[in-house]
């Protein structure tokens, strides 16, 4: 069935027109991808197909009976729980409303928010609350309705490598219609049958996935080659016939003269970036030397130990990437390598000719007032053409640097705070999430810019295809105190991963002792007792929970009667539900063992 139908949409904003003339429809089944330049209306235009947003032109219409849930980027909570703002959006009557909020407790669970299910919302992080924005419009929607439409901007923001994996299989497996935003490039190959392209606002749709895009694109960019060669043809043709004509008719032609010279003489506008502007020149790094960054014995974390004994030596051609669960360190690391924050055990070394750049998740506090040529010159000197040439290698045409940085939307404010890094001039660039808020194109920007860049580099990241290209090792942090660096980069990473697949969180990982002289290994330290402690009250959490919803599944069968297909499947999850509450108590037990063997109190 059609779920929404969409013609001749066109949406500005103040001193910037978005798109205009947009057509899509979405019935069931489709699988829906908004792409393109951040800034270029993405965002707008899922708010108009959801509803919130206006259009100022066009008509939209809503297939009947036909439910929307969207997630857009705000993430507004009711007040309440984690878990009952989660959960009060499904169901009807107690026995619903109940429903909802058992299937929102599991889908908190993949989230990586089962640990806070009793935490008041005012108290979250953002990236916290974007994960319980998302577990609320998926309870809304379920997994079987052909009447719902999901509308979910940028999804895998603070998600981390096992949740966005279960993500995808939930979105795979859903039967209504899907429109989403995202800079994750295996979701959009595993799960996007179209998708749509807003460029220059006009709105391009695409029949396939992501590869299917590319290649569309890049035979649009042939043809908008080929014609503007022919253009220019034609005026070069035009121009000399003009400049031929008698002296009595120059005075009609000057403008026809002036016309063709301009377009003869003017830059083509060019559907895909220059490529003769190399951008590591641009970014002028100076060299390293031998020294570069150190952590012997480093140890840190809050409540308890995140990593601790952590011994490290970058390399001066570093490509290290630092993975893990949310809640396991990797940005406290960063900050702790930044010398951003003194860890509580060791010490951090800095080589004398290390130059920082860090692209953290806050970002710069950029001048509302300013244009954003000016704020990437700085006060101390007037623009040049070395930052016009940057800030078009990372998508800011001519008209959007002479505009005050207050007229850039989110995402366009993310990519010029990575231009104002990069316009530093680092040797040691340290990303924590470069991905979340950064369309396509400026993602393959910097990851070409990465491939040749003579710096070391360590990238916090849960994007899988951006890691693939980026590092080379990859550390692993568990969240317990234990890292291990994994060498062979992200393929071996993911191999070890799925080895590992089916455990408990909160199991140790084990990966393969690095041979590089660049670090030490992983260290093989105990557990000191108040990670030991730590770890008990957690298992001993969720061993609770496992044991509440075993009964709550056992007191459901008791009320199905003879529905066979929802007798299988509350049978399916109990067994499953009894295989998880088995490990969790050898895990306690093991924990428990451990724990009277240091005569630690629990």
């Amino acid at each position: 069935m059609i779920l929404v139908d969409a013609e001749g949409l066109e949406v500005s904003r103040p001193g910037k027109p978005l798109f205009q003339g947009v057509s899509v429809t979405v019935s069931s089944g489709d699988r829906l991808a908004v792409v393109g330049l951040n800034g270029c209306g993405k965002s707008t235009l899922l708010g108009t197909l959801a509803g919130t947003v206006t259009p100022e032109a066009g008509t939209l219409r809503r297939g009947r009976g036909a439910r929307v849930a969207f997630l857009d980027q705000g993430a507004t909570l009711p007040p309440g729980t984690v878990r009952e703002a989660a959960g009060v959006a499904g169901g009807h009557g107690a026995a619903g409303h109940q429903h909802s909020l058992w299937e929102a407790e599991a889908i908190l669970d993949r989230l990586g928010m089962g640990g806070l299910l009793d935490t008041p919302v005012a108290e979250l992080s953002g990236g916290q609350a974007k994960r319980v924005a998302l577990a609320r419009v998926l309870v809304v929607v379920g997994e079987s309705s052909e009447s719902d439409l999901l509308i979910l901007d940028e999804p895998t923001n603070h998600l981390d490598l096992d949740a966005i994996a279960w993500l995808e299989e939930r979105l795979a497996a859903f039967k209504g219609g899907l429109v989403v935003v995202t800079h994750d490039r295996h979701v959009l190959d595993r799960v996007t049958t179209r998708i749509l392209e807003l460029d220059r606002g006009t709105g391009y749709v695409h029949d396939g996935g992501y590869a299917s895009y590319l290649e569309a694109r890049a035979e649009r960019a042939a043809r908008a080659a080929v014609t503007e060669s022919k253009r220019r043809n034609l005026a070069r043709g035009e121009l000399a016939w003009l400049r031929r004509g008698a002296p009595a008719r120059t005075r009609k032609p000057k403008a026809d003269v002036r016309a063709a010279t301009a377009i003869v003489e003017a830059r083509a506008q060019r559907p895909e970036r220059p490529e003769d502007l190399p951008l590591h020149e641009l970014t002028a790094t100076p060299r390293l030397g031998n020294t570069v960054v150190e952590l012997h014995g480093v140890a840190d974390g809050y409540d308890h130990l995140l990593f601790e004994g952590l011994d490290l030596a970058l390399d001066p051609r570093e490509r290290l990437g630092i993975v893990g669960p949310n809640g396991s360190g990797k940005s406290t690391l960063l900050d702790v390598m930044a010398q951003r924050r003194t860890p509580r055990h060791g010490r951090v070394v800095h080589g004398s000719t290390v130059r920082l750049g860090y692209y953290d998740q806050r970002g710069f506090d950029l001048p509302l007032d300013q244009r954003v040529r000016d704020v990437v010159a700085g006060s101390t000197r007037q623009p040049d053409w070395s930052d016009a040439a940057l800030l078009e290698r990372f998508w800011f045409e001519t008209d959007t640097q002479w505009a005050p940085v207050g007229l850039l939307s989110g995402g366009e404010r993310r990519r010029l705070q990575l231009v104002l890094v990069l316009r530093q001039a680092p040797n040691v660039l340290l990303l924590d999430e470069p991905t979340n808020d950064l369309d396509l194109d400026t993602l393959r920007a910097l990851e070409d810019l990465l491939e040749t860049w003579p710096g070391a580099l360590v990238v916090v990241s849960h994007d899988r295809a951006f890691l693939e290209r980026t590092v080379e090792d990859v550390l692993v942090l568990d969240g317990e105190g234990h890292a291990g660096r994994i060498p062979g980069g992200y393929a071996a990473y993911e191999a070890e991963r799925r080895a590992r697949r089916g455990r408990l969180r909160t199991e140790r990982p084990s990966p393969s002792p690095s041979t590089s002289p660049k670090s030490a290994s992983a260290s093989t330290k105990a557990r000191t007792p108040s990670t030991l402690r730590h770890l008990l009250k957690q298992a001993d959490k969720q061993t609770a929970a496992l044991r509440d919803r075993h009964d709550a599944l056992e007191a459901e069968l008791t009320m199905l009667g003879d529905d066979r297909v929802a007798l299988a499947r509350v049978g399916e999850e109990l067994a499953e539900l009894q295989a998880q509450l088995a490990a969790a108590e050898e895990a306690w037990l093991a924990l428990a063992e451990e724990a009277e063997e240091l005569g630690v109190s629990y």
